[in-house]
């Protein structure tokens, strides 16, 4: 495993998820991040960010909920881009996002924490599945350099030769290819595009905006992307693998670096991931995912989903309470829950160094 030592401000966070922690706050630094102790905390705070995690914070309410009934998390699932913004803008206290902070993203996080940095935690992998829409083709597979030019509008038609090289011998459609992605800022689409930009011939920059250039439709949010590729046949569109399930959707065998078609599993995703390197420094766990990865087995499309907070800097109560949830999230228990909702759980090595940093939160 290769570790190198190196989410516009959303007017009104809804959506209550109450979520009971793991531990006081005044043992946090005399205890293992995740394991449980007796009283909980209680209070609440607002964060907001990726609906690629949506599934996973749903199903840790229940858990929370039951044990620490006093604590609370308003977890609004606004998309990476408005989760960023709204915690460097200071209305939540953690933000959620598929993409871990850029350069300028970081210089004003930042600031927003003063006394302290910004810190970007690795907490959910969520594999991202390229899901299609052809009732009689049920074991599609598709190669990067084909991705990019059915998203970029080239290939308009399932017969086209490119995707008949693919499948020399499936049943392919001579219907057009109906095209979704994401309509608000993402980083399931900047996560994508990462994958397109490095190992296919997509011509425009990585982003959680989709490029205008590329057309196609748009649908808001992971539910609305999997809805769209639902309800309309020949479509084709990439949302995480929760949500690909949980609306029963084909999936395509997507090939890695060494050319071979992998099926989506949470084992399949894992292996890219403990293949990245950590290129953050100190508690800052920010990933480099390898794209084209050419690890035997690997799924190469991949997201992490960052919890991003301050190291030091929030209001000592929302300080105690996102430590104590966070400790939760990275504890054995909440990240063996994953698996069954569509994720996988982090690597051992990775798991082991986010709880460290979770203890440093103050």
């Amino acid at each position: 495993m290769k570790y190198a030592g190196r989410l516009v401000l959303t007017a009104v966070v809804t959506g209550v998820l109450s979520l009971a922690a793991c531990g006081t706050d005044d043992n946090t630094t005399s205890r293992t991040a995740g394991e449980p102790v007796s009283g909980g905390p209680a209070g609440t705070v607002n964060a907001a960010g990726s609906s690629a995690q949506a599934n996973a914070m749903a199903e840790g309410k229940k858990a929370f909920q039951s044990s620490n009934p006093g604590a609370s998390i308003n977890y609004q699932p606004s998309g990476s881009g408005a989760g960023v913004q709204a915690f460097i803008q200071g209305a939540v206290a953690f933000a959620g996002s598929d993409s871990a902070l850029n350069d300028r993203e970081s210089a004003q996080a930042d600031a927003r924490c003063e006394t302290g940095k910004a810190i970007n935690l690795p907490m959910v992998t969520g594999p991202v599945a390229v899901v299609y829409n052809l009732p009689d083709v049920n074991d599609l597979r598709l190669s990067p350099r084909t991705l990019s030019g059915i998203f970029n509008s080239e290939i308009t038609k399932w017969d086209d030769p490119a995707v008949k090289a693919d499948n020399p011998e499936a049943p392919l459609p001579s219907i057009a290819i109906q095209t979704f992605h994401r309509s608000d800022e993402s980083g399931t689409s900047d996560n994508f595009t990462k994958f397109l930009k490095a190992t296919g011939d997509w011509p425009y920059e990585a982003a959680k905006a989709w490029p205008a250039e590329a057309r196609g439709q748009g649908a808001k949010g992971s539910d609305g992307t999997a809805a769209a590729v639902k309800g309309t046949e020949g479509a084709i569109s990439y949302v995480e693998l929760s949500f690909a399930e949980n609306s029963r959707l084909q999936k395509a065998k997507v090939a890695n670096g060494s050319g071979e078609f992998v099926e989506l599993t949470p084992e399949s995703a894992g292996k890219t991931v403990e293949a990245a390197e950590i290129v953050g420094t100190g508690n800052d766990l920010k990933l480099e995912i390898d794209y084209a990865t050419k690890v035997a087995g690997a799924y190469p499309i991949v997201l992490v989903t960052y919890e991003i907070t301050c190291e030091k800097g929030l209001p000592a109560t929302d300080a105690k309470l996102v430590r104590s949830f966070l400790a939760y999230t990275a504890g054995d228990e909440g990240q063996q829950a994953l698996s069954g909702l569509g994720y996988a759980p982090l690597p051992p090595g990775l798991v082991a160094k986010v709880r460290t940093a979770i203890v440093a939160i103050s």
